[in-house]
């Protein structure tokens, strides 16, 4: 299984990559209005006010993604693992529908595959960009110890001098740096000032004091942390070009208000322009420092001396704005398009009369099922028995057979969007989503270990077609000899009912879907806290009791006699049930019909 593969099993991926598209509109949004606010108060606002807008801009753009995320949250990833109907093979499927939606909603039309490679694109990049950060914060930080000395007393008092001018009260030490060719300023909690070697000697000492001062301006201003946070949010959202561009404007900025304080201290910007002009020539900066050189130089010198700018500053052009408005129209008007519902090409549904277990069969091509309303719900929005609420008497009560052709390329989950597109058409089917403080169980790993047989050959079959019809999860189960024994599909669990109880049974299957199967029987949201990746063989015996209020009690003087599945689960699998209380999604019936004519 490849690494693409692997992602679309995972129940955040689809969540992770629908965040990350819709931070495309966001950010030319949130773009477009700073680069209309920063083009209107040009005139107005100084270097402090634009460096504070463009702050502004950049903190939204960080904090747009984390709504988005919080919106489109679905139930919690413990819960999303173990209530779905569905097996596991349908993991990218219905079941991480969420529970607020956002205006503009696309994911229903995103192939699962897509959301996977933006997310792997995302990850990769990110995963290079931050190793990109870490690395420049090792080589900063070995800038403390590598070819310094410290200077005379005579210039650290110059220092503290300085620092009691600018009001910087905490301590800050000179050091002379063989490897720097410009003044820097690095460090928060415990700040340092390089100078190269040879600039305390070669300049005039007006000089060396303005440029100290602009130096100890960053100290004073906190400027290296948010420098350090800035670097994050491009490590982070670096496929957005609209972060770049802002983000440059805050480093021109920040260069500029220290700039300012330093001509404000001294009094002479002639003085600081040349001092400034010395360090044209490096152009070598450290990227996790504070340079005195960083920025456009001859930019800053031109703005000291009053003069018109020398080279093209990041500004907001005359087609800058149109520009972004219309990327962030586009962006809006291709995620706010309708989306198109997954339906079947032909679809039958009809009463049914049959008294046999109810079941719903997702195959190759086509999908068949005859059940209550009650358990098309559960299946088509992946969600267990418990999790239906709201529903009238006949959704639990009347039966359908439905016969429904879907294309060839359809897989399980889209299968189940397509019911769902179906149950809104035929029954005038209404839900939404609900979050509610429910009792649930914790399965934890029992005193002695885990008890968990690694998998055999032979143990399950791999088509859909070969494995036994799945218990529904209400309903009759098929009694004992009712039915050929079960043959379970790989990687999903089956329960059924034989002379000496319940069997809770499957090969090759994960944690998330032995507690999916759990959450069933017991009839209560079951969270996975055992920390277990790997995969096992399944087989749970036990006697269906009160514990097990889903499933049919054994009839009067049948003989049965076993575990109850609390004990089963210790004995036989080395687990353990933990009461306890959480959030539990339910799927809240507003609205449903009987259904109309074929």
């Amino acid at each position: 299984m490849n690494a693409i593969q692997v992602l679309a099993t995972q129940p955040w991926v689809e969540r992770l990559g629908m965040t990350l598209l819709h931070f495309l509109w966001q950010g030319a949004i949130i773009v477009t209005i700073y680069a209309a606010a920063r083009k209107w108060s040009a005139r107005t606002l100084g270097s402090n006010g634009r460096y504070f807008l463009a702050c502004a801009a950049l903190t939204a753009m960080a904090i747009a993604p984390g709504v988005t995320w919080i919106l489109r949250r679905g139930p919690s990833p413990e819960s999303v693992a173990v209530t779905f109907t569905a097996p596991m093979s349908a993991v990218p499927g219905p079941a991480r529908s969420m529970s607020l939606s956002l205006p503009i909603d696309a994911s229903r039309a995103m192939p699962g595959a897509f959301l996977s490679w933006v997310v792997a694109f995302w990850l990769t990049g990110a995963t290079a960009f931050s190793l990109r950060l870490l690395g420049g914060w090792i080589l900063a930080e070995r800038l403390r110890s590598t070819m310094v000395r410290p200077v005379s007393a005579e210039w650290q008092r110059t220092l503290d001098r300085l620092k009691t001018r600018i009001s910087v009260s905490r301590p800050v030490r000179l050091l002379v740096s063989g490897r720097l060719q410009a003044p820097a300023a690095m460090g928060w909690l415990r700040p340092i000032v390089l100078v190269p070697a040879g600039a305390l000697a070669g300049l005039p000492v007006a000089q060396i004091e303005a440029l100290l001062l602009h130096e100890l301006a960053h100290i004073r201003r906190h400027d290296y942390p948010v420098h350090i946070l800035q670097s994050a949010v491009e490590a982070v959202f670096f496929y957005h070009p609209a972060v770049w561009w802002v983000s440059s404007h805050m480093r021109a900025e920040r260069e500029l208000c220290c700039d300012d304080i330093a001509v404000s201290v001294t009094g002479d910007a002639v003085i600081y322009a040349r001092a400034l002009a010395e360090f044209d020539s490096a152009r070598w900066i450290q990227p996790n420092v504070m340079a005195a050189n960083g920025g456009s130089l001859a930019d800053r010198i031109a703005r000291l001396l009053g003069q018109p700018s020398t080279s093209r500053r990041p500004s907001c052009g005359p087609g800058t704005a149109p520009a972004l408005i219309l990327l962030a129209i586009g962006a809006w008007a291709v995620f706010a398009q309708p989306t198109v519902r997954a339906q079947f090409e032909v679809a039958s549904v009809k009463p049914s009369f049959n008294r046999s277990v109810q079941n719903v069969r997702p195959l190759p091509g086509r999908l068949t099922a005859d059940a209550t309303l009650q358990i098309l719900i559960q299946y088509a929005y992946g969600v267990q028995p418990f999790q239906v609420v709201g529903a009238p008497a006949w959704m639990q009560s009347g039966r359908y057979q439905i016969e429904a052709k879907a294309d060839g390329n359809a897989n399980r989950a889209r299968m189940f969007l397509m019911l769902q597109s179906l149950l809104e058409d035929r029954f005038q089917l209404r839900t939404h989503r609900d979050t509610r403080d429910l009792p649930v169980y914790a399965l934890v790993a029992a005193k002695g270990g885990f008890r968990l047989p690694p998998p055999k050959e032979g143990g399950c079959v791999d088509s859909t077609e070969d494995a036994s019809p799945e218990w529904a999860g209400a309903g009759r189960m098929a009694a004992p000899g009712e039915v050929e024994p079960a043959t379970v599909l790989c990687g999903s669990a089956g329960v059924s009912l034989n002379t000496a109880g319940a069997r809770i049974q499957g090969g090759k299957v994960a944690m998330p879907e032995l507690v999916r199967m759990l959450s069933r029987v017991l009839g209560r949201s079951v969270i996975d806290r055992t920390g277990f990746t790997g995969l096992f063989d399944l087989q749970l015996d036990f006697v269906a009791d009160e514990t097990t209020p889903a499933m049919p009690p054994p009839p009067p003087d049948s003989g049965m006699s076993g575990l109850p599945i609390p004990q089963a689960l210790r004995q036989q699998l080395g687990l353990q049930l933990e009461s306890t209380k959480g959030p539990v999604e339910v799927i809240v019936v507003d609205h449903a019909e009987r259904p109309s004519g074929n």
